[in-house]
């Protein structure tokens, strides 16, 4: 059962916050040309209990913020991120596009909002969205790989956390500060803006308040809907509506959508402590593009549940999305002794969607309620000695009402201790870092699981050692070992009915064990006066992976497709560098470029499903005083290691260019981008998409994004 007793008892552990509050400006905050709200540069991580460099960090991380966020700008989070070194996404339309890490993605990756989790259901189905708003971010940090440890056993393939200002970090020195952003782009019509508030009532509280609205039509895509296989099936087919569907192309159908959010908070904020609210309403309602069936038909079975529609598609189903969401965060520094500092954060929200048919009739709705809350001790350096230890627990609430009640009724709780410690002796650094978690997953018998009120209960114990070092001046080379064990999901323990989001029937196994994965992973880091370089490679050993297996069967006219476990092999790499290669006057020529390949294999089976393949970007880049020129060029390879019933994914190069301004000055945050990309509008497909085959990416989008701060 939800408890709200319990936000309230976390509540008050941060109520002691307040009493260290006597002056005006937080300790530790640095604000940067890349906003308002940043607290440290893109080369600081701040996702973890002290900020660290990513040199330090003894995996893949990613930092988007400033003029690269604002390039990058999409509706969704994984669209976002979809060009940082690996990260794909699963491209579920334009309106639900999650991240996936290392192949990785759903349960397998957790979406963050200043260390807290969504509170949503996208981990449960591809069409659903996440419930983050990219428009309100300051800066979007990825760690991937066993650095995401301290997140959870759910982070075993990675964190994604967007910081955003709604808990106020400092006092504006003006009366009122003000951020805001308006976008448009061509390929849907996407109209955007935000607007974000801050007022200084007294010299050591501020008010905050921020509002966003946006729009899009249906998006237009490169080349043709179907996939060149699909299109054969179809122009080959005896039925003339079939053979119509071969032709498709441009825009996507039922892939509108319309979304607005407001959200208001406040913090007490001094140089030995802050302590801040928020609460947040989301109303997103977005179209999911349909499946067009090109198989021939059994006329007698049109119409009925599960059945095709008229018009040889699945009907067309919009989803209804309403969050609301409270958040507090408190800090206190408590001086010299052996804590240093105390954090405490914590959410809880109230989430609904409907999925509403094309009848104007609520088919499925989805009620999740969660709670999270994190505490944080941060040690005082004693030497070379620096370490964190803390508390997480996590409690879900998902019930699924209607038609497509695919999981029943379940409860996940979850409770951690962690704890992350680095000793830095100069050109060798160590660090060691350990989580033990107990989680509880229950299920109601509201759909038939075989037996009444399951319960299962898992003891997980994670951790992680490595060590590091400097090869030449600002080079490092850094190996890391993990251990890592996550319990299963309530989605892969209880499922066991029709799912529409992936069109398949999915049953869960309730006698699951605990996924397991032993992995190495080596870094080479470095960087200097016009300078900087990255790269990972890693290997994974997984036992009791968790996957879904398509069994040949078919239940209410879907393919069954069972979760099994197996042992299963994940290895890959990341590489990323950057130069400057001349300057004219205040102008400076820098070139960039990046790599990442996975590949996963599931033991005695073959290839793992939607792992994407070989990327490849490079870019070339003007920065003057106050304009800023990038051109570059995408090359994604082609898929042709596929799992049982995946389809090939062809190969795509895409060519994006973009002009910035900065009216005011190089240190304004005031500026005005454009940006073409897709400029030769080609048909590109995501192999991590379960809808690449009948839903390409945008085609040509020219994209306009106004940024102001005053």
């Amino acid at each position: 059962m939800f408890r709200p007793a319990l936000w309230l008892s976390t509540t008050a552990l941060a109520l002691p916050a307040a009493a260290f509050a006597q002056s005006t400006t937080a300790q530790g905050t640095a604000t940067t040309t890349d906003g308002y709200h940043s607290e440290a540069p893109p080369e600081i991580i701040i996702t973890a209990p002290y900020q660290r460099n990513q040199a330090d960090i003894l995996s893949g991380t990613s930092v988007l913020s400033g003029e690269n966020l604002t390039r990058e700008l999409r509706p969704t989070i994984g669209e976002t991120l979809a060009r940082q070194p690996g990260v794909s996404a699963t491209s579920f339309g334009p309106n639900a596009s999650r991240p996936v890490l290392r192949g990785l993605q759903g349960e397998r990756v957790r979406v963050l909002t200043d260390g807290i989790g969504s509170f949503d259901v996208s981990n449960t189905s591809v069409d659903h969205a996440v419930a983050i708003n990219p428009l309100t971010a300051d800066r979007i940090e990825v760690l991937r790989g066993p650095s995401a440890l301290l997140f959870g056993s759910s982070a075993i393939g990675g964190v994604v956390n967007v910081i955003d200002s709604r808990i106020p970090r400092r006092v504006p020195d003006e009366p009122i500060h003000v951020d805001a952003i308006a976008t448009y782009g061509s390929a849907a019509n996407e109209r955007n803006a935000s607007a974000a508030v801050d007022v200084p009532v007294t010299d050591k509280v501020v008010f905050h308040l921020d509002g966003t609205y946006g729009k899009t039509d249906d998006l237009r895509t490169g080349g043709y809907l179907l996939s060149r296989p699909l299109r054969a099936q179809a122009a080959a087919s005896d039925e003339a509506e079939v053979r119509e569907l071969a032709d498709l192309r441009g825009r996507l159908p039922n892939s509108q959508s319309r979304m607005w959010e407001v959200a208001g908070g406040a913090a007490i904020v001094t140089d030995t402590g802050n302590l801040g609210f928020s609460v947040s309403h989301l109303d997103n309602r977005y179209g999911v593009p349909e499946r067009f069936d090109v198989a021939e038909h059994d006329h007698d079975h049109e119409g009925e549940e599960g059945g095709e529609e008229e018009g040889h598609g699945h009907e067309q189903v919009t989803l209804h999305v309403r969050q609301t969401r409270a958040d507090m965060r408190a800090e206190v520094n408590t001086g010299d002794g052996f804590i240093e500092k105390l954090r405490v954060r914590g959410g809880i929200a109230d989430y609904r969607h409907d999925e509403i048919e094309d009848t104007g009739e609520i088919g499925t709705s989805f009620y999740n309620r969660g709670l999270e809350a994190r505490v944080e001790a941060v040690q005082a350096a004693r030497g070379a000695w620096r370490g964190a230890f803390g508390g997480q627990m996590y409690i879900r609430d998902l019930n699924i009402i209607g038609e497509e009640k695919f999981i029943p009724k379940s409860e996940t709780q979850q409770f951690g201790l962690f704890t992350l410690q680095s000793f830095d002796l100069g050109a060798f650094r160590a660090e060691a870092g350990g989580r033990y978690e107990y989680s509880v997953a229950r299920a109601a018998a509201d759909i038939d699981l075989g037996n009444d009120n399951i319960r299962r209960r898992f003891n997980s114990f994670s951790g992680s050692l490595g060590a590091s070092v400097g090869l030449a001046d600002n080079v490092r080379f850094g190996l890391n070992a993990s251990h890592t064990e996550r319990a299963p999901s309530a989605e892969e323990l209880f499922a066991n009915g029709p799912h529409a989001g992936t069109q398949a029937f999915e049953i869960g196994n309730p006698g699951f064990a605990k996924e397991i994965s032993d992995g190495l992973e080596a870094t080479l880091k470095g960087s200097g006066d016009g300078y900087s370089f990255g790269l990972s490679a890693y290997h994974n050993w997984f036992r009791n992976f968790i996957y879904e297996n398509p069994t040949g069967e078919e239940e209410d006219h879907l393919p069954v497709f069972q979760y099994s476990q197996a042992d299963a092999r994940l290895w890959g790499f990341e590489a990323e560098a950057s130069a400057r290669v001349a300057t004219f006057g205040e102008t400076a020529i820098n070139i960039d470029g990046l790599a990442d390949y996975t590949r996963a294999t599931i033991v005695d089976r073959g290839p793992a499903p939607r792992i994407p393949p070989l990327r490849v970007l490079g870019g070339v880049e003007a920065q003057g005083r106050l304009v800023q020129v990038r051109g570059e060029v995408e090359h994604v390879t082609a898929q042709d290691r596929v799992a049982e019933l995946e389809t090939v994914t062809p190969a795509y190069t895409m060519v994006n260019a973009s002009v910035s301004l900065r009216p005011f000055g190089r240190d304004s945050k005031t500026t005005l981008m454009v940006s073409a990309n897709n400029i030769f509008d080609v048909e590109a497909r995501r192999h991590a998409s379960f809808l690449k085959d009948f839903a390409p990416l945008a085609g040509r989008d020219i994209r306009v994004t106004a940024r102001l701060a005053l």
